[in-house]
This record gives C-alpha cells, structure tokens and sequence, in this order.
C-alpha cells in the first residue's frame, strides 16, 4: 500500500464560542486522545503539518464559491485538533477533558483525523486535514437527528469539492492526476475512500469508512 497522499475530510465538534456551524478546520497540530496508534508510535513524538498541504488546502478553501477569500479567516481557523476514544466525551463529568483541551488550545474536537496524521508520518506519506464543524456541544449546539440531516445535505459536497481541488493544487507528485481520475466516481457515491484498480491512488478518510488503496 503506497498512496500519494491521505487527506482526512470530516466533521468535528467545534471547541470555540467565535465558531459556527459549517465553519472549517485546519489542523496543525494533533492532541492524541484516541489511543489508537500508541504502541506504534509514542506519544512523545510529534506530528507536524505539512507545508504543501497546508497550503493547497487553504487555497482550496478560499476559492470555494461558498466561501471566498475575503471571508476565508471567519469561515476557516487553523489550529490543533484533539482526537479522543470516546464517543461521548460530553455527557457526565467532564471537567478534566475540557481542562486538558483547555491547556493544548484545541479548537475541535473529533475521533479520526489524529490516527490518519500519525499514520501518514509513520508511514512517510503526506496527509493533511480539514474538518467541518458540525456541532458545538460546550456551548449548547448539539447534532440533533434533524439538524445533522439537514446539515449533511449542505455540507458534503462542498467540502469534498474542496478536497479535491487540494488535492489538484498539492505540490505532491501524482496527486493531482490521480484527485482528477477519481473525481468522478468521488462525486457520483461520495464514498470516503476510492481505490482505483490496479493502481496508486489517494486515500480520503472520513467518519464512517476506510478502504485500501494498494498498488
């Protein structure tokens, strides 16, 4: 398994009052709650953000027509994102997490994007994320059924349009041929991964789904 890239799309809670529904996040830092990768790479280890990723995902962003660069930084905050383990955080005593993301300055809140980074730096592929906040459950904005229906229907596209067009300006080699021949297929299912046959592809990930992208 050899992708160009993994880009972790997805949604996320937002951690800062100044935030609204459908605002993006850009992730340069990682808080890892999730547990998932520990034993293959230790805590102590840092995960950087990437330069070009970084970069082409902004972009990206600032030439959405839904969010155009004169609004990118009210509708885009970078900052560090917090992975935890556990689905529901918010409910019961939850002072000691809401002190210890206090004192790392996360401004969101998910369960994935701290898994995929580290996995891209152990396995020296680049990997970028942005999420969408869906919810703010710290100051009383929760994903109710309806709400998060509503707001799936608004947002999907527009963020997997997004990255895609990242992944085009991605000054990475072959990800701008590969985003291009998977575009289509991306847009007709919206699947979190898709894995062209036979061949190096890009990985995408999402909340509900991974699949393999092989050689």
């Amino acid at each position: 398994m050899r992708p160009y890239a993994w880009l972790m799309l997805g949604h996320c809670a937002g951690l800062r009052n100044t935030q609204q529904l459908g605002d993006y996040v850009l992730a340069h830092g990682y808080v890892r709650e999730d547990h998932v990768l520990d034993e293959e790479l230790p805590l102590w280890v840092p995960i950087p953000a990437l330069a070009e990723m970084q970069v082409a995902l902004e972009q990206a962003v600032g030439e959405s027509p839904a969010c155009p660069a004169s609004k990118l930084k009210r509708v885009m905050r970078t900052g560090t994102v917090a992975s935890v383990d556990n689905r529901n955080w918010e409910i019961g005593d939850h002072a000691a997490i809401i002190r210890r993301l206090s004192q790392s300055r996360a401004i969101a809140l998910d369960m994935e994007a701290a898994a995929i980074a580290a996995n891209g730096f152990r396995f020296r592929v680049p990997y970028g994320t942005l999420l969408c906040v869906s919810d703010k459950p710290l100051h009383g904005e929760i994903k109710l059924a309806g709400m998060a229906g509503e707001f799936y229907r608004q947002r999907v596209g527009q963020h997997l349009e997004i990255g895609l067009k990242a992944l085009e300006k991605a000054e990475i080699p072959g990800t701008r041929a590969a985003a291009l021949a998977q575009a289509p297929e991306l847009r007709r299912s919206r699947l979190s991964v898709v894995s062209p046959p036979g061949g190096r592809g890009i990985q995408s990930a999402s909340q509900t789904s991974l699949r393999s992208c092989s050689r």
